[in-house]
């Protein structure tokens, strides 16, 4: 039931956006399949008719729908189409999953506080593109990956939780990605049951999580620390 509470029994009902492949679509969907996980997804859309990830919703029953931006004069027409959807889908939370169009002012504030994105890189270090090539560039040490509420600034907004992985010498673009995007498939599950459950506020521009664990006396380190 659109609006119920997760900790009564209810799920969330979720919305994905993609443009692509749709493996982080994919993560959510293996955990949305636990009975006790808090979200639902009921609704897949794409920007592009041939995105690969709706046919891997559709296999799994979940309805999916194609609009695309083209048709569209401007951003905001387009988000205006989108909300109509996902509102006649009685989506209460929607993820962004390599869904490869920016957002309008307006779309974010409609559906600011239930709408979040994974990201990457560690922000707010290497926003936008191509960010495994520019991590290595850099020469950093330490990469990974986030999920963040969005607001109108591109790869902006409080982050919900991270993930980091040594970057390592023998490292290509493609072999950094691939450790990345593993992180990026347990970290979005994590962060939109954190969401769901109404575990994580946010307040003064970050998130705040309850039960959120306070020994802060580990750490990942690279090279590691002997």
């Amino acid at each position: 039931m659109p609006g119920s509470n997760p900790a009564e029994g209810g799920k969330k009902r979720v919305a994905v956006l993609i443009s692509g492949r749709g493996s982080n679509m994919a993560a959510l969907m293996r955990a949305a399949a636990a009975p006790d996980y808090p979200a639902e997804i009921v609704l897949v859309l794409s920007n592009k008719a041939g995105a690969p990830g709706l046919k891997i919703a559709a296999d799994a029953g979940i309805p999916t729908h194609v609009i695309a931006h083209r048709a569209f004069i401007d951003r905001e027409s387009f988000d205006l189409a989108m909300t109509v959807k996902l509102e006649q889908a009685g989506a209460e939370i929607v993820c962004l999953a390599g869904f490869m169009r920016l957002l309008s002012a307006a779309f974010c504030r409609q559906w600011q506080g239930r709408l979040i994105n994974v990201h990457p890189a560690l922000l707010p270090a290497f926003k936008g593109l191509d960010t495994h090539a520019r991590a290595l560039a850099e020469g950093v040490k330490l990469h990974g990956a986030s999920v963040h509420f969005v607001v109108p600034e591109v790869d902006d907004g409080p982050i919900i939780a991270q993930a980091a992985v040594p970057v390592l010498d023998t490292d290509t673009e493609a072999s950094l990605a691939a450790r990345v995007l593993a992180q990026e498939h347990l970290i979005y599950p994590l962060a939109l049951k954190l969401v769901a459950t109404g575990a994580v506020r946010i307040d003064n521009g970050r998130t705040w999580t309850e039960g959120e664990a306070t020994d802060a006396a580990g750490a990942l380190a690279a090279p590691t620390v002997i």
